[in-house]
């Protein structure tokens, strides 16, 4: 996996939780199943805020009043997820599922940091184009008079002003196996790179796997050792199986 005064660096993007089979039940699967991704979308909110340097309050405002933080909600005109992307435009953003609720809150806090870039770090205006497109704010010379628009930036303002959260909603989904390619016998877990040293107490090894998850992991190995040795024995001895 890692040395500690070797590499301290193993890819951790893609893994918030880890769930042991003991508290799901589910002993007897195949190690890679036990991985899956946990977050809660005011963690996502914080995050894209950090990222995109846009007020968090702003983020989870848009959220509120899009979509009501469902990550499931397509409007009549086709708009998707939490953010409400458009799908061209969830595709100018790099977003390959806008329901996948990272994937769309990362997008559309892109967009409207760059609105707010455009604009000035004029709220009203970003709000007006990520509601009607730049196009009719630019026709206008500002919010355009559309019922809908208007009524937006303020329903918007409010929850900014107000401050909203997403409550207790958690998003979780499973991450791509490990593959345990083998190198003379021995098997070695592949796993995505931790931005952080390895001996970082936030990021540290048993942050990443539990006891269950190293017992499960000896055990694939211990019995693929125990077949190959089986097998080099019956070769030894001129018995085939």
């Amino acid at each position: 996996m890692a040395e500690v005064n070797g590499i301290s660096s193993i890819d951790q993007k893609n893994v918030y939780s880890i769930k042991s089979a003991k508290s799901t039940g589910t002993a007897n699967r195949d190690f890679s199943s036990y991985l899956e991704e946990t977050k809660s979308l005011d963690e996502i909110f914080e995050q894209a805020a950090k990222k995109y340097n846009v007020p968090v309050n702003l983020l989870k405002a848009i959220g509120k009043a899009e979509s009501d933080f469902d990550v499931n909600a397509v409007s009549r005109c086709g708009a998707q997820g939490v953010m409400q992307l458009m799908p061209a435009t969830a595709a100018e953003l790099g977003v390959k599922d806008s329901f996948d609720a990272e994937q769309n809150i990362m997008g559309g806090t892109k967009y409207i940091a760059d609105l707010l870039k455009k604009y000035d770090g004029d709220t009203s205006l970003a709000l007006a184009a990520y509601n009607a497109g730049m196009n009719n704010v630019k026709k206008y010379g500002g919010i355009p008079p559309f019922e809908e628009t208007q009524n937006y930036v303020v329903k918007v303002t409010n929850y900014m002003r107000q401050g909203v959260d997403a409550g207790d909603a958690v998003v979780t989904k499973t991450v791509a196996p490990i593959t345990t390619p083998r190198i003379g016998g021995i098997y070695y877990a592949t796993m995505p790179t931790l931005t952080t040293p390895i001996d970082d107490a936030s990021n540290s090894i048993d942050d990443i796997f539990s006891e269950l998850d190293y017992m499960k992991l000896l055990d694939m190995f211990l019995e693929d050792q125990n077949e190959e040795d089986k097998e080099n024995k019956s070769k030894s001895y001129g018995v085939t199986t």
